[in-house]
């Protein structure tokens, strides 16, 4: 990585500051520790909604969003629903596209590579026979997720293939899927 890179903000990604977070954490791994949170609300049938606002990160709360993100969330009809969002299953396969494009574009632009377009598409294949409670052998989430990548940028294809790769083995979101993460299950009743 060349220090045009760190100097010059590309692919819409501000280099700058990416290679001073990278020092600042350097020199205090502390802050490397954040907390994402989201409150959902159910609205009715299998609609909900969730609002994305605060997070702790870099050592304090974060303020600068001044109004939540807002996510609907439903099941299509033929499941019951009333189609007034993606289906929750439906946030993750965004969730694994945006968070290796979101690397991809960091990734390209501290190595100095210039990125004309990535597409990103995502295929989850899921059998209802585990959600419906038909069957104990077939799992109640995806059997597999595929990513299907078309980038064009000024770099060989090698070089673009293996941004793709450093992004996969960086990614939070393929980490969470592949690896598995505890989830913790509290209830209090009113």
């Amino acid at each position: 990585m060349g220090t045009t890179a760190k100097r010059i903000p590309l692919n819409g990604v501000d280099t700058p500051t990416l290679f001073a977070t990278l020092d600042a954490v350097r020199s205090q791994p502390e802050l490397a520790e954040f907390q994402f949170r989201a409150v959902n609300r159910w609205v009715s049938g299998t609609h909900n909604r969730s609002e994305i606002q605060g997070f702790y990160g870099a050592g304090q709360e974060d303020a600068s969003r001044t109004e939540p993100f807002t996510y609907d969330s439903d099941h299509p009809k033929v499941l019951v629903g009333g189609g007034n969002g993606p289906a929750p299953v439906e946030y993750l396969l965004h969730a694994i596209a945006s968070c290796l494009t979101s690397g991809l574009a960091n990734i390209a632009a501290a190595r100095g590579v210039k990125l004309n377009w990535v597409e990103a598409i995502v295929v989850g294949d899921i059998n209802l026979l585990g959600i419906l409670g038909m069957s104990e052998e077939v799992r109640n989430g995806y059997q597999g997720i595929s990513v299907s990548f078309r980038i064009s940028g000024d770099a060989p294809d090698d070089v673009l293939r293996g941004l793709i790769e450093q992004s996969r083995r960086r990614s939070a979101v393929y980490d969470v899927f592949t690896n598995g993460v505890p989830v913790a299950i509290d209830v209090t009743t009113e």
